[in-house]
């Protein structure tokens, strides 16, 4: 069966974010004042839900929320802006997974993540989503949700030729490379260093070892993000920068989840990896 246009299934995260602004961010065994506090919707996978949402993608969620105020939340937000959540549980014995977020005066952040229900996603979750994972133009998913479940989706849609975006954040060591086929990774340098070992300075050096170990990996497209700088897009014949838009920075948090969002909504609409990037 052919996929439906523009349709991208995400699994992934749905947190409460709670974020205090403060002038920079504390060290280790540090107490500083928060200027401010508010709570918003986040989560990795629901950050890049809304945003392949926003782009005109049709969005299908999979993931697990608490049976709590935040939950039921949750829930009427997506519905209001026409995310599909027939596959996002909500869960009796744990809360909906919650973000604990300082964002300093240059708009730079620190972050820790407490998983809650995101940690019960299992592979028999995948198994009752995948008809709405084969018939996706674009599978998209990231790692605060457990490793099991995200392999276990993965391989539904390598079986029904779906192209898999991959957002490996937060990073682990532990995820079984070989097993996938990934037609787009996306990460930010510090990402690429973790996973490659190698500097991203060092690409435009050494092009072929970054193709060679991109093509080891079993990926198709390396997606690395830096910033304000260009973005840096290598496949196994050639390496492109794209430049960045000029703005003005408020706040980044999300930043990195709206792009990986944008970018599947318009790989979904069979746009070219460049002109989706």
């Amino acid at each position: 069966m052919a996929a439906p246009s523009r349709s991208v299934v995400v699994l992934g995260s749905l947190n409460l974010d709670i974020l205090a602004s403060v002038e920079r961010l504390p060290g280790a065994g540090e107490t500083i004042a928060a200027h401010s506090l508010v709570r918003r919707f986040g989560g990795k996978g629901a950050n890049q839900a809304l945003a392949a949402r926003k782009q005109g993608a049709r969005v299908t969620m999979i993931g697990c929320v608490g049976d709590d105020a935040e939950g039921a939340a949750y829930r009427a937000r997506f519905d209001d802006m026409g995310i599909n959540m027939s596959h996002v549980r909500s869960l009796a014995k744990e809360p909906t997974g919650t973000a604990l977020i300082a964002v300093d005066s240059n708009a730079e952040n620190l972050i820790v993540v407490a998983a809650g229900a995101n940690g019960c996603v299992t592979p028999r979750m995948i198994r009752m989503a995948e008809p709405a994972i084969e018939k996706a133009a674009v599978f998209l998913a990231q790692l605060e949700v457990p490793v099991p479940a995200v392999v276990a989706a993965m391989k539904v849609a390598n079986r029904a030729d779906v192209p898999v975006v991959f957002n490996p954040s937060p990073f682990r060591k532990d995820f079984p490379w070989r097993e996938v086929r990934i037609e787009h990774l996306i990460v930010n340098e510090i990402e690429a260093r973790q996973l490659f070992r190698k500097s991203v300075g060092d690409l435009a050096r050494s092009p072929r070892k970054w193709q060679a170990a991109v093509k080891r990996r079993g990926i198709g497209n390396l997606i690395v993000t830096r910033g304000s700088a260009s973005t840096l897009v290598v496949s196994a014949g050639d390496v492109h920068e794209v430049p960045s838009f000029r703005v003005n920075a408020v706040d980044t948090v999300g930043a990195g989840d709206a792009f990986a969002g944008a970018v599947s909504a318009h790989l979904a609409r069979r746009s070219s990896v460049l002109d989706a990037v």
